[in-house]
């Protein structure tokens, strides 16, 4: 069962200015902070705790002036950092600077079948420690992390594209703001599990055929010239807009926070991913949050 735990004393009120996020490794913490980077986050991963007061005040106070900032804080600290954190939050907080330390903790089973699946090693591993014995050494290490967690979730159970999702409602979304993710697939490789709406462009010409179209994608410009050339690419793209524009609202109206709209073609890398850009690009002035996924680029 997946978990999202929340935990007394959270550290700011009103709109967050930081999110710290840590966590097992294994748990998803790259992918929380991709979809942090995707929502307008500016993220650094792996920063050294100590330095993360001066890394905050600089870019708070920078002609940039970054609102929205997120930091990957693991065991790859040193252990002397991770032990002073308390201290280093502590100094924020006199700051005025609010944030929101996230933990992301999956169970131990799961953590060794990833690291199996994927044969990347783990951060301890190179000191003499077996997996299961680096992963216990990663959690005792963690525990100052843990105890000050404002939130933590357990991705045991989560995929890639359920974490997305989690990450988007629970850590990086704008209050009474809905969220539109439009995601491109391929059939051959199946129908996204998280979809609220699913739309087939395998009717439409397709580029694959053109050997010079063939290496590119639908986000490169030859691609998109070509497509937008065929009347009825047009015509598929403005009915699909229409009808997205008539019952978006709707959904909106009924305090849906996150609506994931999937474009599918053969291989996930032509029609969809062009169908997918530009129904985002129309769509974001509306909305605001808009994020794109292309599956089969990844």
């Amino acid at each position: 069962m997946t978990t999202t735990a929340p935990v007394d004393g959270a550290h700011a009120s009103g709109p967050d200015q930081l999110i710290v996020v840590s966590g097992m490794s294994g748990s998803g913490k790259t992918v929380a902070l991709r979809t942090l980077e995707d929502l307008g986050y500016y993220c650094v991963d792996n920063l050294p705790a100590a330095l993360m007061p001066a890394f905050v005040q600089a870019l708070s106070h920078s002609t940039v002036g970054h609102r929205k900032l997120a930091v990957g804080v693991d065991v790859r600290n040193r252990a002397e950092n991770l032990n002073r954190l308390p201290q280093i939050l502590a100094e924020l907080a006199r700051s005025d600077i609010g944030y929101r330390l996230v933990f992301l903790d999956t169970r131990d089973d799961v953590l060794i079948k990833r690291y199996s699946e994927t044969r990347r090693r783990h951060p301890l591993s190179g000191e003499g420690l077996g997996l299961a014995e680096a992963i216990a050494e990663e959690r005792r290490l963690l525990k100052p992390m843990l105890a000050l967690a404002d939130r933590v979730v357990d991705t045991s159970d989560l995929n890639v594209h359920q974490l997305r999702r989690l990450v988007i409602t629970e850590m990086g979304l704008t209050p009474g703001a809905m969220t539109l993710l439009f995601e491109s697939f391929a059939y051959r490789r199946g129908v996204p599990t998280d979809a609220d709406f699913v739309f087939d462009a395998r009717c439409l010409p397709n580029p694959h055929w053109d050997s010079k179209l063939r290496p590119l994608s639908g986000k490169d410009a030859p691609v998109r010239e070509w497509l937008e050339a065929k009347p009825e690419v047009k015509q598929f793209g403005d009915d699909l807009l229409a009808f997205l524009s008539t019952w978006l609202p709707r959904f909106e109206a009924d305090g849906r926070s996150y609506v994931t709209i999937c474009l599918g073609c053969t291989g996930g890398r032509h029609r969809s991913v062009y169908l997918a850009e530009r129904l985002a690009e129309q769509l974001r002035p509306r909305y605001g949050q808009v994020l794109t996924y292309h599956r089969e680029m990844e």
